[in-house]
């Protein structure tokens, strides 16, 4: 699950943002980041859009837009896995901004399709247009809208809807519609929230209301029925390997070349689907002659298997193993 994304995708989208982001003052963006941080981590959500102008969302999007990328293609690997030969032919981000769910389809899906990107933030809708001029796809394909993300929110049929790290902007009630009108609008609908208990909470919910509306579970569960976790007992979240740029080191103040982007999601859709059948959803901890996983399985169950020396080519599958895999691997059930 953790596999980079396509060089050519990933390498231009830090290209785009080093040549927009070229001149921002580092006291400037710093600040900025500070600001978001402490509002995206709040708790009350807020009416109105949390990036305000352009200094805003150069310092989002080099704070964000690249861990926000790699979590989406990560939830969209997963979902591409259990639709296999299928491909959307249409695509609408709801809160998209940036533009960082458009780049992650593209890296997911070959070809050219019509991107919708609804946010109401005009000046990252801005950004997002600028950025999305250096993608070879997305430049020509791409619009752009600016619309209040809320309950009076109407979508067009889509064959996919993204809704990434937007749910803890909304209130309850906001939430709910945003989900029942993707529901409404797409054959699937990609939710991406980030790795804490209040996200998966938030993911939760809103898988609650898609299986209600008719919705199969592709990834990450192997099931459709209840999560196995016991409400405040856990958590599900898994974890995307994000390089960081020399831009983004500056951001964000630190000095290793990488980070891990903790998340949770669900993907859904009305198409048939084969999901995994069992989830890696901790890592795997390896120890002299045996690998731990815990798995979510088909039951629905959470269980723990010890993979030894003795299994032969499945133990070495295993030491390959990354959290959020499926299990076993192909060719090894």
């Amino acid at each position: 699950m953790n596999a980079p994304a396509p060089p050519h995708t990933a390498e231009t989208l830090r290209s785009a943002l080093a040549a927009a982001l070229d001149g921002l003052p580092a006291r400037q963006a710093a600040q900025a980041v500070e600001r978001l941080i402490a509002n995206y981590r709040g708790a009350t959500p807020t009416d109105a859009p949390i990036l305000r102008d352009r200094a805003d969302v150069a310092a989002y999007a080099a704070y964000r837009m690249p861990a926000t990328f790699e979590a989406v293609r990560c939830a969209l690997e997963a979902f591409a896995d259990a639709v296999p030969g299928w491909t959307p032919a249409d695509h609408t981000d709801v809160g998209g901004g940036t533009g960082a769910a458009a780049w992650a389809v593209s890296a997911t899906w070959a070809g050219d399709r019509p991107v919708t990107v609804l946010d109401w933030a005009e000046p990252a809708l801005a950004l997002g247009r600028e950025l999305a001029a250096a993608h070879p796809v997305l430049h020509r394909t791409t619009r752009w809208h600016r619309t209040r993300i809320g309950a009076a929110l109407t979508l067009e049929s889509t064959d996919l809807v993204t809704v990434s790290y937007v749910l803890n902007e909304l209130t309850a009630p906001d939430r709910a519609a945003l989900v029942d009108a993707a529901a409404g609008a797409a054959r699937s609908v990609v939710i991406v929230e980030p790795g804490t208990p209040d996200g998966y909470a938030r993911v939760i919910e809103a898988r609650d209301r898609l299986i209600s509306a008719g919705f199969h579970v592709a990834a990450p569960c192997p099931h459709s029925a209840a999560c196995p976790i016991a409400p405040g007992t856990d958590w599900c979240h898994f974890s995307a390997r994000v390089s960081r740029s020399s831009l983004h080191r500056q951001v964000k103040g630190g000095s290793l070349p990488y980070e891990d982007e903790k998340f949770s999601y669900v993907a859904a859709t009305r198409l048939p689907v084969v999901p995994a059948p069992a989830r890696v959803v901790r890592k795997p901890q390896i120890r002299k002659g045996q690998v731990l996983l815990d798995l979510c399985e088909t039951d629905p169950a959470l269980r723990r298997a010890t993979v030894t020396k003795r299994h032969g080519d499945l133990y070495r599958a295993a030491r390959d193993t990354d959290w959020g895999d499926p299990w076993p691997p192909d060719g090894h059930a």
